[in-house]
């Protein structure tokens, strides 16, 4: 064989072996999962963060095991999210511990996101508990992503509870490394309607590459992640933390799913 033959050989061995090799982990549509509403009951907590994978957790300010559960989930290397409370359309019984409203000033609320920051530790960024009025106001929001910003390393995740929010936009107005929630696995608790909705989810990332969920550490809820989680490296698809995506995407945010706004149901 002459010279030039071999060369010829190698190159389509070369270009065969691209053409065939196995997407790298970068180019996987990328989920990421965040769990809501921890603080109250320390066993449903521990137990989601026992979780596999790099999930996030949101702890509500001033419960009483905020900073049992927090202290554990960074032990186990994940992420604790501030889920900080604000104004639903709706209220539905007693305000949580923290709960920013319509009614304060900046001042105010300047003050209550302080004293909620000090009561949960290891936080890397804040996203909100329900907020269906709050998060259509822009005057609020500017000054909640005015303080977010002062502190310099905190992003935001917007829940989205109202197709009417304006936290996204006044996040990226103000520098606040930010993204929003597609689904909800679990605004109806049955194993079902959980098992659709992160089927929904990874149909989401398939779609646009990377997809963001919220759950609950209802038992339902865990027992579908429990069993779902493990499978989705072998699916194609990778798990990642909700602060490495945002960081990622800083700036790059991917396109909105429509129709995705869950309901302002009371976790939310």
């Amino acid at each position: 064989m002459t010279q030039a033959g071999a060369r010829w050989l190698v190159c389509g061995a070369l270009l065969l072996a691209i053409l065939v090799a196995p997407p790298c982990r970068a180019e996987l549509p990328r989920i990421a999962i965040i769990i809501d509403d921890l603080g109250y009951r320390y066993d449903a907590g521990k137990r989601a963060i026992n979780l596999p994978g790099p999930l996030s957790f949101a702890v509500l300010p001033k419960t009483p095991h905020a900073v049992a559960l927090a202290e554990l989930a960074h032990a186990a290397g994940k992420d604790v999210l501030l889920h900080q409370p604000l104004q639903p359309m709706t209220s539905v019984g007693v305000s949580d511990p923290g709960n920013i409203d319509i009614e304060m000033t900046h001042r105010e609320l300047a003050a209550t996101l302080a004293s909620n920051l000090a009561s949960v530790p290891y936080v890397v960024g804040i996203n909100n508990h329900r907020g269906s009025l709050l998060t259509r106001h822009p005057g609020h929001m500017q000054w909640l992503m005015e303080e977010i910003h002062l502190r310099g390393n905190l992003f935001f995740l917007d829940s989205y509870t109202t197709p009417q929010s304006v936290a996204l936009q006044l996040a990226h107005e103000n520098a606040v490394p930010a993204i929003k929630r597609d689904v909800f696995l679990d605004s109806d608790p049955s194993p079902e309607a959980i098992g659709k909705e992160f089927e929904r989810l990874k149909k989401l990332a398939r779609k646009n590459g990377v997809a963001v969920g919220i759950g609950h550490p209802y038992a339902a809820t865990l027992d579908v992640l429990e069993r779902e989680l493990p499978q989705l490296e072998a699916e194609g698809f990778q798990l990642v933390g909700v602060r490495p995506l945002i960081n990622d995407l800083n700036g790059h945010p991917p396109p909105a799913p429509a129709n995705s706004a869950g309901p302002d149901i009371v976790a939310d």
